[in-house]
């Protein structure tokens, strides 16, 4: 079955749900995702610069997550079923979709923080593995 990379962006809530085992959702769960409104791969850049793009998507939803305040955004990365990622015929976004389905932690494959709360730049997000999100809970919870 193909995968499509997706990239949501979450709250503390969320993270806690995560740790409790259950999903983020509910469905259908807006997100981020190299689209063909995006673009495709060899035309106009590489598949990289497209995800790039997505993930930089899903930073700017998390500022609204967050409140525009001294928070950090957090943004999950996670491989989904494809047929389970829908794309809108006139997105606000190019990259956005929404994933028909509640997201279980396995598919999850990374998060992404801001260094320290209240952060602007997209590089000022750090890269954690989903083993580490207690990390990123406690990151988060210091915010």
């Amino acid at each position: 079955m193909p995968f499509t990379r997706v990239y949501i962006a979450l709250t503390a809530d969320h993270l806690s749900s995560l740790a409790d085992g259950g999903t983020l959702g509910p469905a259908p769960l807006p997100a981020h995702a190299v689209t063909s409104a995006l673009g495709k791969p060899g035309l106009t850049t590489d598949q990289e610069e497209l995800e790039h793009t997505a993930w930089l998507a899903a930073v700017e939803d998390a500022v609204q997550l967050t409140g525009g305040g001294a928070r950090r955004r957090v943004v999950a990365a996670a491989d989904v079923d494809s047929g389970e990622v829908l794309e809108s015929s006139s997105p606000d976004v190019a990259s956005r979709v929404e994933v028909a389905t509640p997201v279980e932690r396995r598919w999850v494959v990374s998060f992404h923080v801001d260094e320290t709360p209240g952060a602007t730049a997209a590089t000022d997000l750090l890269w954690f593995d989903v083993t580490e999100l207690d990390e990123v809970r406690s990151l988060v919870a210091g915010s």
